[in-house]
């Protein structure tokens, strides 16, 4: 379990392109596929900042389960939350081009900074922002640009306006791509 901190978990290929599953923070479950099935865990996870996390065995979490059913089922429940984003996840990538997907993480980062603001400052570099969105630096660099063109968006090193909420919803959501 994190206790605090920020986790990223990733799977890379063998050129080091690295594609990011999700990013936990603060009361995340982690490394719960292992404990039910007795296989590695199926990414690599490293701290992006300090972190503290809490060692439950795997032999304790399934005596609990076994005495306190409940356990098992909300178990049960986080687990389909992360199939679930790994759904979301595979169709983004295999139905989305990057402007999209750029678009969407855009809306997403524009939603996190309360209640939907048009104007706020990204926390990740280009790079950063190509691994969450399945891709590399140059094309999402592409994509920032085309974004920009279009005037959906504006950029100022790392402060991003949207400038056409509505066209940058449509744009992230278009079909036929």
């Amino acid at each position: 379990m994190l206790v605090s901190g920020r986790i990223r978990t990733f799977q890379q290929n063998e050129d080091g392109r690295e594609l990011v599953l999700q990013v936990d923070s603060d009361g995340a479950v982690l490394g719960d596929v292992p404990v039910f099935d007795d296989g590695p865990y199926p990414a690599s996870a490293i701290a992006e900042v300090e972190t503290e996390v809490l060692l439950i065995e795997t032999s304790d979490i399934r005596k609990l389960c076994l005495k306190y059913p409940f356990l098992a089922l909300a178990a049960l429940k986080l687990m389909a939350g992360k199939v679930r984003r790994r759904a979301s996840l595979v169709e983004a990538l295999s139905l989305h081009e990057v402007g999209q997907r750029l678009a969407l993480f855009l809306l997403a980062e524009a939603q996190a900074s309360a209640d939907i603001h048009t104007a706020f400052r990204l926390s990740l570099s280009k790079h950063e922002v190509a691994t969450r969105i399945g891709s590399v630096r140059d094309v999402v660099s592409r994509a920032f640009g085309r974004l920009k063109h279009m005037g959906l968006i504006s950029m100022d090193d790392r402060d991003v306006t949207i400038l056409d909420l509505r066209g940058l919803e449509q744009y992230a959501n278009r079909h036929g791509s």
